[in-house]
C-alpha cells in the first residue's frame, strides 16, 4: 500500500479572476447592506453574541437572538434540528435552486476579553470569549440572507436561500449531525465565510480572500472513553479496580503509539474525570481523545487508539465504553465556487480604515510582538494551493463534512487585526470594534453578491455542480459517525453553568425589529 495516496501538503500559488461584473439586482442588494441602519442593527447583533459567549452545544442565547431576527425578517425558522436544541435552519422562498449560508456562533473557552482593549484584560477571568470571531460569521450570514430575501420579492427571483445555524463547530460536532440528518439533501451550493487572514507574499499584504484546494487539514475522530471498576479504600487498594490506572494506561499506551505513526498523525487528549478524593480507588474515570490525519490514514490511527484503551480495560480488569462525540473528513473546496467568490471578492473591495482603527491594530501587534503594519489595505487572491509530496497535518473543520454532499467554498474577510492569533485573547478583543463590524460587513456584501449570481446564472450553477459531481465520485461520502449515536448536547454544560451568571452583567442588546426592502436616502 501506498501511504502517501491521496496525502498532501499544499504549496501556495496565486490564480487572477476576472471581477465580477454588478448589475441591478446585485447593485440593490449592496446599496442595502451599506446603509447605516442595516449595518448598525447587524454589528449590534453581533455584538450581542459576543457578548454571550457561549461555548458549543450551549449557545441557547446566540441561536435564539439569531433565529428570533430571521423570523421577524420573514423566514421559516425550524429549531432544535438534528437532536441539537441549538440548531436551526430558517428558509426563504421556494424551489430550486436551493443556495445555503452556514452560521456558526460557538465560542472558545478561557478567552475571555474587554472588547476594544489591545492589552490582556479578561472581562470575566476565566470565562469563554468569541477568540475565533463567530459571532461574526453568524451576522453576516443573517444579513446577508434578508438582503437576498428582499432581492427575491422585489425582482420576482425564483428559489431559495437558507441558512444553516450550525452549532458546536469548535468541536467539530454540529454539521456532522446535521449531515447525516439529511438537513443538506436538496441543496445546490452552500456559502461559508470565516475571520482571518491567508499569508500573503505581495507587498501590500492580504484583504479579502479566498482559497481552493481539496483534502485540506485534518479528518478527525473525537471520542470519550470512559472506564468503570470497582471502589475501594486506598487502605485495601486490592479490593478495587482503578478506573483511573486504566485512564493512565491507555495514555501511556497511545503516547509511545505515536511514536510509531507517520508524522502526519496528530493525537491528543484530556482526562475529563478521575475520581474525587486520592483516599479512594476512583471507580469511574474517562479521557477525551482527538485523533486527527488524513482521510487515509485516520481510520486505521483511531483503531490503534481503541486498542490501547481495549488493553487498559484488560490491563486493569476495568470495563470499557466508547463514545464518539463527532467524526470529519478533509475538506474538499468547489474550485468553481472559489472562483465566483473571489470575483465577488474584488467587486466588493476592502473597507476603508480610520487612523483610530489603524492604531488600535498597531498597539495590539505591539503587543503581540508583531510587525505594526497596521489594518491590510488589499484584496487578496485566490490562492490555488497545489499538492507537494507529503501531507503534514494541518487544523479541522466540520463545514467538510458538507463539502462532501454540496458545493462549499467560503469568503476570509478582514474583521479581525492583520497578525492576531486565532483561539487567543487578541482575537476576541477586536469583536466589538469597528474593525470588526466593517470586515464583517464587507463578508456580508460578498456573500449575498454570490448568492444571487448563483441565482440568476443557471450556467455558472451548472458548472459547480457538475465539478461536485466528479468529485463525488472520487470521494463519495460515507458518516463516520456510528449508527445510532445521538449529538453529545451536555457538551460543555458545566462550565456555562459555572460562568453564565458572572457573564450575563456584561450581556449587550440587540434589536431584531425588521428593516424592511426599501432602500433610505
Amino acid at each position: 500500500m501506498n501511504l502517501f495516496k491521496k496525502k498532501v501538503a499544499f504549496i501556495q500559488d496565486y490564480h487572477d479572476v476576472k471581477t465580477s461584473e454588478i448589475y441591478p439586482t446585485k447593485q440593490y442588494v449592496l446599496d442595502w447592506l451599506k446603509q447605516p441602519k442595516v449595518f448598525n442593527k447587524y454589528a449590534k447583533i453581533a455584538d450581542a453574541i459576543w457578548s454571550y459567549a457561549e461555548l458549543g452545544m450551549q449557545e441557547f442565547n446566540s441561536s435564539k437572538l439569531l433565529a428570533d431576527n430571521l423570523e421577524a425578517a420573514g423566514f421559516k425558522v425550524e429549531r432544535g434540528l438534528a437532536g441539537m436544541p441549538t440548531c436551526f435552519v430558517a428558509s426563504y422562498g421556494l424551489g430550486k435552486p436551493i443556495i445555503g449560508i452556514l452560521a456558526e456562533y460557538d465560542a472558545l473557552p478561557a478567552l475571555s476579553q474587554e472588547g476594544g482593549n489591545p492589552n490582556k484584560a479578561p472581562l470575566v477571568e476565566g470565562a469563554p470569549g468569541h477568540g475565533c470571531g463567530h459571532q461574526t460569521i453568524c451576522s453576516a450570514a443573517s444579513a446577508a440572507a434578508e438582503s437576498i430575501k428582499n432581492a427575491m420579492d422585489k425582482f420576482g427571483i425564483k428559489g431559495t436561500i437558507k441558512v444553516f445555524g450550525s452549532p458546536a463547530e469548535e468541536e467539530l460536532v454540529g454539521k456532522p449531525f446535521m449531515v447525516n440528518a439529511g438537513l443538506f439533501e436538496g441543496i445546490d451550493a452552500v456559502i461559508d465565510s470565516h475571520p482571518g487572514l491567508f499569508e500573503s507574499t505581495d507587498e501590500e499584504g492580504t484583504g479579502l480572500s479566498t482559497g481552493y484546494y481539496k483534502g485540506s487539514g485534518n479528518a478527525l475522530f473525537s471520542t470519550e472513553f470512559s472506564f468503570t471498576g470497582v471502589t475501594a479504600h486506598s487502605g485495601r487498594a486490592w479490593d478495587g479496580k482503578s478506573a483511573l490506572c486504566a485512564v493512565e494506561i491507555m495514555d501511556v499506551a497511545t503516547n509511545f503509539l505515536q511514536k510509531y505513526l507517520i508524522y502526519s498523525s496528530r493525537i491528543n487528549y484530556v482526562i475529563t474525570s478521575g475520581g474525587d478524593v486520592p483516599g479512594l480507588i476512583p471507580d469511574k474515570a474517562s479521557v477525551w481523545y482527538s485523533i486527527r490525519n488524513s482521510d487515509t490514514l485516520v481510520e486505521q490511527d483511531y483503531a490503534k487508539v481503541v486498542n490501547c484503551a481495549k488493553a487498559a480495560a484488560l490491563a486493569t480488569g476495568t470495563e470499557l465504553s466508547i463514545r464518539v462525540l463527532s467524526a470529519i473528513h478533509q475538506n474538499y473546496t468547489s474550485k468553481s465556487m472559489a472562483k465566483v467568490i473571489q470575483s465577488n471578492i474584488q467587486l466588493v473591495g476592502m473597507p476603508t480604515w480610520t487612523a483610530e482603527e489603524d492604531a488600535f491594530a498597531k498597539t495590539l501587534q505591539k503587543n503581540l510582538g508583531k510587525e505594526e503594519t497596521g489594518m491590510a489595505t488589499s484584496v487578496g487572491k485566490l490562492k490555488i494551493y497545489k499538492p507537494s509530496a507529503t501531507f503534514v497535518g494541518g487544523g479541522s473543520s466540520d463545514v467538510s463534512e458538507v463539502s462532501l454532499v454540496a458545493p462549499v467554498a467560503g469568503v476570509r474577510f478582514p474583521a479581525n487585526v492583520t497578525g492576531d492569533f486565532a483561539h487567543h485573547w487578541s482575537r476576541t478583543a477586536s469583536g466589538t470594534t469597528t474593525i470588526s463590524h466593517k470586515g464583517a460587513n464587507y463578508a456580508t456584501q460578498t456573500m449575498a453578491a454570490v448568492a444571487l449570481d448563483l441565482f440568476t446564472k443557471p450556467d455558472m450553477l451548472k458548472e459547480i455542480r457538475a465539478e461536485f459531481e466528479e468529485q463525488a465520485k472520487m470521494y463519495p461520502f460515507k458518516s463516520r459517525i456510528p449508527d445510532g449515536t445521538t449529538p453529545p448536547n451536555n457538551l460543555n454544560a458545566t462550565l456555562m453553568d459555572k460562568y453564565r451568571p458572572l457573564m450575563e452583567p456584561y450581556y449587550l442588546i440587540a434589536d431584531t425589529t425588521p428593516i424592511g426592502p426599501e432602500i433610505s436616502n
